[in-house]
């Protein structure tokens, strides 16, 4: 009898399509194997492009985890170079079929002492699971692994999505509503890259969402504000097959203290994403929230009439933006947790002080 396959853990080359693409399929396996609906997978080109091209913010690491030659796991980890530099994001996934065979302990393990070698401290990590499960997931099999493995719900987030078109009629009614709230305040949507006039206000706003939404126990800095990063990053969305659309609020002195984006990409017609909303704390109390939404949505629906899906995320503590959302039709179809889990010195590393 031949001895068991032993399962080995390789580096992942963004330029090795072969492994590459089996790297980022067994990925997309254990995300589809849930029910339909709960996860939004990335697609195999956005990932490439991002892991290519990295930047100056992050850097990207992917690993393989492997029987013989075929791809049994995907593990993924993300490392903030400009800020959070405590910290390590990353992802565990094994395909359905190879499952409970401790291919993604394995993985979690391997990941653990990359974020060591990288003097993280900080692992955060994301599950999905049905809406219906509850809000904490409770014998879900995300929330279960993460628990086993020392890890905790710092945050938990709720996917809602949006039929398209909303009706104008709701979108004049809305407009008309918040622009009572907010006299002096102009708002301005545009497609694509943010205008030089309003680069710095708009990297300075953005780069305190992280800390200014609701993060429960999550660890979390500002991130930097520079424009040469936005710009980065807006070729690498450009790579990716993404386009954003835009609004801004911006005060009676021109500076940007509200904004909102939604991502579409050529690699899933008929879909978009929200990405970020926030209103600066000095100008709450305006409706600019709803406004900005509003605005964006009214941009989004004259410019790609062929989207039909927009997915959005938010803390299911935040009462405002989720009031926001209802109002504009979103529904809640899963759920996701945050996880987190500090890191403990290893025992020869001796004493810190």
């Amino acid at each position: 009898m031949s001895d068991p396959v032993e399962h080995t853990i390789v580096e992942v080359d963004p330029f090795d399509r072969e492994l590459f693409d089996a790297w980022h399929q067994a990925y997309l396996d254990a995300e589809l194997a849930a029910p339909e609906g709960v996860t939004s997978p990335w697609q195999v080109e956005e990932v490439r492009a991002m892991m290519q091209d990295q930047g100056t913010r992050h850097r990207l690491l992917g690993y393989a985890g492997l029987v013989g030659d075929r791809v049994v796991g995907s593990g993924f980890v993300r490392l903030p170079l400009l800020d959070n530099t405590d910290t390590a994001e990353i992802m565990v996934h094994v395909v359905p079929g190879a499952r409970r065979r401790g291919h993604g302990s394995a993985m979690l393990a391997h990941l653990e002492r990359v974020a060591r070698e990288h003097g993280r401290t900080v692992l955060q990590a994301e599950s999905f699971w049905p809406y219906d499960a509850g809000p904490d997931g409770t014998g879900e099999p995300g929330p279960s692994f993460a628990a086993a493995r020392g890890f905790t719900l710092a945050l938990g987030d709720v996917k809602r999505v949006l039929r398209l078109p909303v009706a104008a009629g709701l979108l004049d009614e809305l407009a008309a509503e918040t622009a009572l709230h907010h006299d002096g305040y102009v708002l301005r949507s545009w497609a694509g890259p943010v205008p030089d006039e309003l680069a710095e206000g708009w990297v300075r706003l953005t780069a305190t969402l992280g800390t200014e939404a609701p993060a429960g126990e999550m660890h979390r800095e500002e991130e930097t504000a520079d424009v040469a990063v936005l710009r980065e990053a807006e070729a690498n969305q450009a790579r990716q097959g993404r386009t954003k659309y835009n609004t801004v609020a911006l005060d009676p002195l021109g500076e940007v203290v509200a904004y909102t984006d939604v991502a579409t990409t050529i690699h899933e017609p008929g879909r978009a994403y929200q990405w970020g909303t926030l209103v600066r704390p000095d100008a709450r109390g305006h409706r600019l929230g709803l406004a900005v939404k509003v605005a964006n949505l009214r941009l989004l629906q004259a410019e790609r009439p062929d989207i039909e899906l927009l997915t959005t995320y938010n803390a299911e503590v935040n009462a405002h933006m989720v009031a926001v959302n209802d109002r504009l039709g979103f529904t809640p179809i899963g759920r996701l947790g945050e996880f987190q889990h500090r890191l403990m010195p290893n025992a020869d590393e001796g004493p810190t002080g």
